[in-house]
């Protein structure tokens, strides 16, 4: 028998439902995938950074964001320590998957195809991810 991993963030299955819509419970809890292009966060390029739908802990910068063309949010870089990996042998293939390390919700998975500086592509399914926008200066600050 394996031992299973313990998160600082820990739910029950219940709790996770109540908190997640059925689209992020999919993905970030039973290990699903949106349809490609079908996440507004696509889209997203404010500076800001993007957040774990599941625990908010801040996972990626919109600077290390980048368009893959793939139809997921794709990033070169994470932040620090947010990032987890494990081996996923799903669909007779082996890829690298990608989690939240402060919850264990699956976020998607990582390529050796990305750009500059990393090589990294974390492709990254929109609907585990929240959106904070970074403070904006007051009109006529400055």
């Amino acid at each position: 028998m394996s031992e299973t991993k313990k998160f600082p963030v820990e739910k029950s299955d219940d709790e996770w439902r109540q908190l997640l819509t059925p689209q992020q419970y999919s993905v970030l809890r039973d290990h699903g995938t949106e349809a490609p292009g079908s996440c507004a966060l696509l889209q997203e390029h404010r500076p800001g950074a993007f957040h774990c739908a599941g625990c908010r802990q801040p996972l990626f910068a919109t600077g290390r964001k980048f368009e893959s063309g793939t139809g997921w949010p794709s990033f070169f870089e994470p932040a620090e320590g947010a990032i987890d990996t494990t081996v996923d042998r799903s669909y007779g293939m082996s890829r690298t998957e990608v989690h939240c390390s402060r919850c264990g919700g699956h976020l998607g998975h990582v390529f050796d195809d990305g750009p500059p500086p990393t090589g990294l592509r974390y492709c990254i399914n929109g609907v585990a991810l929240t959106f904070e926008p970074a403070d904006e200066p007051e009109p006529g600050a400055g």
